[in-house]
């Protein structure tokens, strides 16, 4: 299946299985990016409600892998099941599609069994959105310089920091975030320009945002200190 173009990124196809709040949103998203999606439910209202604003919108049953290939699901290059509410519908999904030969497999769990029951069924990325989202929220919540932030892996994370009033006029390589924190500055915004990076004598303004690298720990160490 062709799928339409994206801007400077090849476009794929795939399947959303699932089309609740978070598969719908997924399936939106992912069609507004410029892929062909293809959405699947039991629900015939949920379906319906995606007509106009993915590429098919089908009622399918996930749990029979026959189904899934009339569908065309087997010709995709990446499954999401978004089944939630329904283990048994969400285990049988995931088998079917990798079954059935789908390269790349992303399936959302609900509990720490469910979890466990797709890892074991070898699914490439398990989400737990609320999870995530909750987790996201309570981090910005906590410190109220920091403006957002993302998890590379691996320990490290990306987070933006609002200038606070005590580093207005400094420059940026005067920070302590190298030498006592060991976090490397990959940028600082003004406005929408990108205006420094670590070593740079930039004087820091009221409404700057620092972007800085670095493990969770030094990242908390170095808030606090400000």
């Amino acid at each position: 299946m062709a799928g339409r173009f994206g801007s400077g990124t090849k476009s794929r196809t795939f399947a959303v299985i699932g089309l609740g709040n978070f598969g719908g949103t997924v399936a939106r998203e992912l069609t507004r990016f410029g892929n062909h999606v293809i959405g699947l439910d039991i629900s015939e209202a949920k379906v319906s409600g995606l007509l106009d604003d993915i590429t098919q919108a089908m009622i399918v049953d996930a749990r029979d892998d026959v189904a899934l290939r009339e569908a065309g699901v087997a010709e995709c290059d990446i499954a999401v099941v978004a089944i939630g509410d329904d283990l048994e519908s969400s285990i049988l999904a995931a088998i079917n599609v990798k079954t059935i030969g789908v390269p790349l497999v992303w399936a959302k769990a609900t509990t720490k069994t469910h979890h466990r029951i797709l890892s074991k069924l070898k699914v490439d990325r398990i989400i737990h959105p609320e999870v995530e989202v909750g987790q996201h929220v309570a981090q910005v919540l906590h410190n109220p310089l920091v403006r957002d932030y993302v998890s590379l892996g691996n320990g490290f994370h990306v987070v933006n920091f609002r200038i606070p009033e005590s580093l207005e006029g400094k420059p940026l390589g005067h920070l302590p975030h190298a030498d006592e924190f060991d976090l490397r500055c990959i940028g600082v915004m003004r406005g929408t320009d990108f205006i420094g990076m670590d070593g740079s004598e930039v004087e820091l303004q009221k409404d700057d945002l620092l972007l800085l690298l670095g493990r969770r720990t030094d990242l908390r160490n170095f808030a606090a200190s400000l």
